[in-house]
């Protein structure tokens, strides 16, 4: 039972894969790399590949086919990132690695904290020993009422967590939740938009609510409003983000995540010119708190991932039931 994995960190990730290598089963074939045509050649002879955020593209699964590997799993709980039509066509099974909802939903409240208080701002002038007030008040969350864009594990933990601020909060999805009315009220999207002074994203992105945040809905947006995203940066069309910041109409923003992040985010690009003009300005604004997609990472998240995505391949080489497939 061959396993190649990719993007396999040294400092937080070998130990566990070669500990679940053993207690599984398993043989597996490390890479430090993101899958590449350079060393694409590293899963011929296994049948499962592990991998975290890389772009997966047509070629890459043609490529993955031909070396006879039939089951891709992704250490993450979305798999945009994965062309799962070539996977189809290839026969090639695809499967995720859902880790708990608790470290999002920690990092979402943080950003909401840090934004209705400037803590970017703060920050600055603190580390330049700028101790004046002007420009830097803050709101109190018990005065705001705060809009969740889907309820999922993720979404349900941050609204029962900001329940104890004392907010009012708002909810939207296309499939209500029974936990979610104790703390929350369901609403139409255009009026969640339209009430919210914060607005937080925690759904997966499909072609569907691709740009869900763009000129049209922020245009409906409150004045001043703040956005969270610590889901997917396709679902901000960033040169509306931008604009809307540039106006005043977005107060502020806090960015875990942002488009075309893939190849940027987990690698040291110091000394490198990056292509991403949107992600230089929103870095640049005072009032934007950017991040680089670091929301899921804990220690439980890292043990859970790596363990969940090896279960996985076990699991499909056994043909056995395999809770983690998701096509």
């Amino acid at each position: 039972m061959r396993v190649t994995v990719y993007n396999c960190r040294e400092f937080d990730e070998k130990e566990l894969f070669l500990r679940y290598e053993k207690e599984l089963g398993l043989e597996l074939v490390l890479c430090a790399d993101a899958p590449t045509p350079e060393n694409i050649h590293l899963s011929k002879g296994s049948e499962c590949v592990d991998i975290i955020t890389s772009k997966i593209t047509r070629e890459m699964m043609r490529a993955f086919h031909e070396n006879g590997v039939r089951y891709l799993t992704t250490r993450t709980i979305g798999y945009d990132h994965i062309d799962l039509d070539a996977a189809e066509e290839f026969g090639i099974k695809v499967g995720n690695a859902p880790y708990g909802p608790n470290g999002v939903a920690d990092y979402t409240v943080m950003l909401i904290l840090m934004s209705i208080r400037k803590m970017k701002r703060i920050m600055e002038r603190t580390n330049i020993q700028d101790y004046s007030l002007k420009g830097i008040q803050g709101r109190e969350l018990k005065d705001l009422t705060v809009g969740v864009i889907g309820t999922g594990r993720i979404g349900r933990t941050v609204i029962r967590n900001l329940s104890g601020f004392g907010c009012k909060i708002l909810a939207y999805d296309l499939h209500e939740q029974d936990e979610v009315k104790e703390h929350a009220a369901y609403v139409p999207l255009e009026k969640l938009l339209k009430e919210a002074d914060v607005i937080t994203l925690h759904t997966p992105l499909t072609d569907e609510n691709f740009h869900l945040i763009n000129e049209k809905s922020i245009a409906g947006m409150k004045d001043g409003v703040v956005i969270i995203n610590t889901a997917r940066g396709g679902l901000i069309d960033s040169e509306a983000l931008i604009s809307a910041i540039e106006s005043g109409k977005i107060g502020a923003a806090g960015l875990d995540v942002v488009e075309n992040e893939f190849g940027l985010y987990y690698y040291d690009h110091k000394s490198d010119i990056l292509d991403n003009r949107e992600l230089a300005i929103l870095r640049g604004f005072p009032n934007v708190t950017v991040s680089h997609h670091m929301a899921f990472y804990t220690d439980n998240c890292v043990e859970t991932v790596v363990r969940d995505s090896l279960i996985g391949c076990k699991l499909f080489l056994e043909g056995k039931e395999n809770p983690w497939e998701v096509s």
